[in-house]
Order: structure tokens, then sequence, then C-alpha cells
């Protein structure tokens, strides 16, 4: 039900919707996450899916850069003998990408690797990242989106230049500044130093969620794992709002 104030001798009625929506607990969440990771895209899409559950809470979702494998050169590698190299050999590579391309499919993921031709160096994404996000929340949330698009349903290879400056567009970015930022070397120790920082402070895995800079959730976790831990973390911070308060 509405409430009423008076200004200047008149009842201003408060309409009902935006009263609820004041009162929505606002919780942060920072997501450590790189783009080349399928768990990853897993797990924005399990986010996804508990932020629409829990609609009772205000929550603020801000990337983090996170790369698996910094010393990959900026044109990439072969992404099968990446694989390989990486996961002793063919088969090996085929039943860790057989297992995600499963996980995949029961959340409408329609892994596309047979077109993955390239494994990309990550940081000139991380770059963009960044950069939508110093525009707004929802800015950077479709560069994300996009980004795990291009390269997992597409085979794009996001560490090229020409890739990135579409998705930018595609996001709704001046395409135009972000081609001159790229060919700069802007905030690139900004993001390099966040990689860094996540590493120091143990994080060896993505995706990984960090709530309100107090609760920890590792992995591409299903969506009423963080619904919970997003509600418990809201409830514990409505507590101590209200003790400050009393």
């Amino acid at each position: 039900m509405g409430t009423s104030s008076r200004r200047g001798g008149m009842a201003a009625q408060i309409d009902p919707e935006i009263e609820i929506m004041n009162d929505r607990q606002k919780i942060h969440v920072d997501v450590v996450s790189d783009v080349m990771c399928p768990w990853c895209y897993i797990g924005k899409i399990n986010l996804d899916s508990a932020i629409k559950t829990a609609d009772e809470l205000d929550i603020e979702i801000k990337w983090r850069p996170y790369q698996l494998d910094s010393t990959l050169p900026k044109e990439g590698r072969d992404r099968q003998e990446y694989l390989n190299a990486k996961f002793g050999g063919k088969e090996g590579a085929q039943d860790v990408y057989g297992r995600i391309e499963e996980a995949g499919k029961a959340l409408g993921i329609d892994f596309n690797f047979k077109d993955m031709k390239v494994s990309p160096n990550t940081l000139d994404a991380h770059r963009l990242i960044f950069w939508a996000g110093g525009q707004s929340p929802e800015m950077q949330d479709r560069i994300v989106t996009r980004l795990f698009e291009l390269f997992f349903l597409e085979g794009a290879h996001i560490g090229e230049d020409d890739v990135l400056i579409e998705a930018a567009k595609d996001a709704g970015m001046d395409d135009d500044h972000v081609r001159e930022l790229l060919a700069s070397d802007a905030d690139r120790e900004q993001v390099s130093g966040e990689v860094d920082e996540a590493r120091n402070k143990g994080i060896s895995g993505v995706p990984f969620f960090i709530i309100n800079n107090k609760y920890a959730v590792s992995g591409a976790q299903p969506p009423a794992s963080l619904v919970q831990t997003f509600r418990h973390a809201a409830a514990e911070k409505a507590e101590e709002n209200q003790y400050l308060q009393s």
C-alpha cells in the first residue's frame, strides 16, 4: 500500500512499485572470469538465472579479469595443438570438452568447439570489458555476453582487434574510440594488475564469485547455490544496517 506526504498543501501519492524498489536490499557481486573459459560461460548463464530468481534483491555485478594463460601470444595458438598439450593428447582433450559440451546443453548452450581454431590471449578482451564497465554495469554485461557468444558459439578469434571492435559496436559502444584504445596501451597495466591480484589472493580457478567482499563461491555453481548465498549476504547486511541505525 502506498503512503502519502504533504508538500505545498497537496498530498503526493507514492507509487507502490517505486516504494518496493526502494526497499530492495542491494548486494555487490564481483565475478572473476576469463572469456576463453567455457565454465565461465556456464557460470554466467547460472548467474543470470540466479538474478532472476532473487528478484527481491538489487544485485550489482562487476566483471573482473582473469587469464587462464597469460603466456599466449597476441595472435593466439592453434587450439587443437594447445588443448592436446594441456590435456595430454587428443583423447584427453575430447574427454574434458565432451563433459563441458553436455553441461552446456543442459543449459541451452550449443558449444561450437569444432569451429574454434585459436586459443586466444584474452588481455585485450578484458581491456574491452574494463572500458565497458566504466560506462555502466549493463554495458559491461552486454560485452561479456557478446564475447562468450563470439568465442564459444561462432568460433571467432577474440584476441583480434577487429573482432573486439565489432563486439563493442554490437553492444552499443563507440567502436571508433575502442579502435583507438586497442591500438594503444590504455589500461593494459591496470587490467594485468587485477589479474595478478586475483592470483595473489589465491584464486586459481574461475568463475569465482565474491559477494559483498565477504563471501566467496567458486566454480560454475547451480543457480540455487548462488541464490542462497545472495540472500544470506543480503540478510546479514540488513541486520548490520538495522544495528547501525538503532
